[in-house]
């Protein structure tokens, strides 16, 4: 590992001025690549003190072994030498998208002397014109052959081009009108060409013209009763529109545009982009991408702007490219993309209308795709297992953390604290284990305490199953038991209900212990699993050194030491360790680190979501929930009958009993459980300020409308107060 002050450049060497920089190994490898206005005020920023740097800079810097620059006269001179030497040098810590598949597109030969129509894959040609990408080779076969009845362009690969010239009969395309046969002679090479370019100009989007001249033909055979002419271009139309209706019409102005959108999270993004031409998406495609270096979202785009348009001139560049964030600064960029266009492109983030919309679906598209790719990647059995191999060695573990359990604790401003503890096995997810716990020790909010609490009643169920077994023969008296709620219900052990609602059920035994998972010591008298008797081998918290303290000092509390802790700090994806100063970084391509964080994400994801069940409930709640025997039905009744609770609190037991299906005696325990409850504060009206009162319709009060409360605060604000 070099220190970078052993090859940072001697004061003044740097100039001031726009240009593309490389870092290379010891070995003279480039591992880097990047541009900067101003190299002096850039490199400047590598060279400071490492301790600042992001982690994955400082991981660049100390590989690298010397650093070197080329001068250029503009910024846009830049970012193509920038571009050229990324796609030369192939540098390990830069940004490259990778596609997870060949995209077929539709290209048209036009530098060939009778054009063909084809499926191809793989680099572009020069002479060759492109349409798409595409998702599925069939999709553009299909379009293909609707096509050909208008535009009988040339389909046959070379070799049987060749053998249907020589023996003087064409296909059997050329026999159904769906060739104009060129190898026969039946068309001229300059008449051929010009309908193959009628066909691009038809796939390019200009679609108007041809339907009109059709139409027109169509007319005039029918008034010259050629109706069997008439008919056939009739078909010709339907053929043409049904092609069209297989790209639906998204924009209505018939737009030229790319919509380029963006999914990250701290270790990968995924981009998509939407092809539309002529207001319809004529192409789709997709890259992932890891993100090896500290970079913005406007950084993955100009990114991704290169990758899509460095070989491209032309049409192939549109007029208009819709981005989710712009590059900084945006006026190199778009200067470079003018240039390989040829005219004006503009380069912006749309801000209303069908364009936002669209550009909301390509959006949702990239969240999947991210989603998507690390499905996949979690699935793959060596995956796993190298990332459970490099945890257990970043960790200094004895062996292989088959079973992780993470906890995570969710509140809203110190309201409705909970937890959730979600466990993986062999490096995949299972729910069926997943519980959920209320806060019982104390009020308000403290993560610390909170994750102390969690953690002791979780595994001092453990202790109390194995002294149940004769496994624990002097353990300490845990008789008392713990008890943790699930939203509506309440478990004995902590267990919560499945999401589906089912009984929680305990999967099949790690393949080191299967007499263990089938014994006695793992099953209730009645045969059932039971619930908290199985320890994992490696505890993670979502936090950092004081989580991590408090997980720690739980465990030793309950004299239990074999079982690891670790935290996963948000932060900077540090990995933090009982009683240890600094954390342990894993390298940024580790699938350890990846398969932590996902685990952690699955903890926050769960704790946040039964909290925020709990908190919608408790807004629900009325003081009518605590009248014995009064069903929905007759809470309804009175709601409806009286307007508010406001004004049944307010009302005479005779007045209660005039509601249908309210006897006296309801109206008697309906009206004594009004005087006991205490009215909730006034609701505020955050928007005027104004006061409201169950008159004014809050939500907890009306049968009809038993939404969210209004509260401070904007929804934006709302959920940045969660944790």
């Amino acid at each position: 590992m070099a220190d970078p002050s052993s090859y940072r450049p001697r004061p003044g060497e740097i100039p001031d001025s726009p240009g593309v920089y490389r870092f290379r190994d010891e070995h003279r490898r480039v591992i880097y690549v990047g541009k900067a206005k101003s190299l002096r005020q850039r490199l400047a920023n590598y060279f400071q003190d490492v301790a600042n740097l992001h982690p994955r800079t400082r991981t660049m810097v100390t590989t690298a072994a010397s650093v070197e620059w080329t001068v250029v006269s503009t910024e846009v001179e830049a970012l193509q030498l920038e571009y050229s030497w990324i796609k030369e040098y192939d540098p390990r810590f830069n940004v490259k998208y990778r596609d997870d598949k060949s995209y077929p597109y539709l290209a048209v030969t036009m530098n060939e002397e009778f054009p063909r129509v084809q499926v191809m894959r793989g680099q572009k040609k020069k002479g060759v014109r492109y349409f798409g990408p595409y998702g599925h080779a069939w999709a553009i076969r299909d379009t293909v052959d609707l096509l050909l009845r208008v535009f009988p362009v040339r389909t046959c690969s070379a070799g049987v081009f060749k053998n249907a010239a020589r023996t003087g009969r064409p296909c059997l395309l050329g026999y159904i009108g769906k060739c104009s046969a060129p190898c026969v002679g039946r068309i001229t090479p300059d008449d051929h060409w010009d309908l193959a370019d009628e066909f691009c100009d038809f796939m390019a989007g200009r679609t108007g013209t041809y339907l009109r001249r059709l139409e027109r033909q169509m007319a005039e055979a029918a008034e010259e009763m050629e109706y069997e002419r008439a008919a056939r271009l009739r078909d010709d139309i339907g053929a043409l529109k049904k092609a069209m209706e297989k790209s639906a019409v998204v924009l209505a102005d018939a737009t030229d545009a790319d919509l380029i959108a963006v999914a990250e999270d701290e270790l990968e993004a995924a981009v998509q982009i939407f092809h539309v031409r002529g207001g319809r998406v004529r192409g789709q495609r997709g890259w992932v991408t890891d993100k090896v270096e500290e970079i913005t979202t406007g950084a993955l785009v100009e990114h991704a702007l290169q990758q899509l348009y460095g070989e491209e001139s032309g049409d192939a560049v549109p007029k208009e490219v819709l981005v989710p964030a712009l590059p900084d600064p945006v006026e190199p960029v778009q200067q470079w993309l003018t240039e390989r266009r040829g005219s004006g492109v503009s380069l912006r983030i749309p801000q209303r209308g069908d364009k936002k919309a669209l550009m909301e679906t390509v959006q949702r598209n990239a969240q999947q795709a991210l989603v998507l790719h690390k499905t996949k990647r979690a699935s793959d059995l060596t995956t796993r297992s190298r990332a459970l191999e490099e945890i257990a060695e970043a960790l200094d573990l004895d062996s292989a953390p088959l079973r992780i359990e993470c906890y995570d604790i969710s509140h809203l401003q110190g309201d409705d604290v909970v937890a959730s503890m979600v466990v993986f096995e062999d490096g995949l997810a299972r729910k069926s284990e997943y519980r959920r716990f209320q806060i019982k020790g104390f009020e308000g909010q403290d993560d610390v305490r909170s994750m102390h609490e969690v953690i002791t009643r979780r595994f001092r169920r453990y202790l109390a199953e194995k002294e149940k077994t004769g496994e624990w023969a002097d353990g300490e008296d845990l008789s008392d038991g713990d008890r943790t709620t699930t939203g509506a219900d309440t478990t004995e052990n902590g267990a919560a209900p499945t999401e589906n609602g089912a009984a929680p059920t305990r999967g099949p035994a790690l393949a080191d212990e299967p007499a263990l998972a089938d014994g006695p010591a793992f099953k209730d008298d009645d045969g059932r699993p039971k619930r908290f008797a199985y320890p994992p081998q490696l505890v993670v918290v979502d936090g950092g050194q004081p989580q991590v303290a408090a997980a720690q000092r739980a465990l030793d509390d309950l004299g239990i030491d074999d079982i690891a802790v670790c935290g996963l700090a948000k932060r900077l994806e540090e990995v933090w360790l009982p009683r240890e100063d600094d954390p342990v970084v894993l390298p940024r391509t580790s699938e350890g680190l990846y398969l932590l964080q996902r685990v952690r994400d699955e903890a926050h994801r769960f704790a946040i979501t039964y909290q925020r069940a709990k908190r919608a409930k408790r807004f629900r709640s009325s003081p009518l929930d605590d009248v014995p025997g009064l069903g929905e039905t007759r809470k309804q009744a009175l709601i409806k009958h009286f307007g508010s609770v406001k004004k049944l609190r307010s009302a005479t037991i005779d007045q209660i009993c005039e509601v249908p299906g309210i006897g006296r005696k309801t109206a008697e325990t309906v009206a004594v459980a009004l005087a006991r409850a205490t009215p909730a504060a006034p609701a505020v009206n955050t928007a005027t300020g104004e006061i409201m009162d169950d008159d004014d319709g809050v939500p907890e009060t009306t049968a009809d409308a038993p939404g969210e409360p209004v509260t401070a605060g904007t929804p934006d604000e709302r959920r940045g107060q969660e944790r």
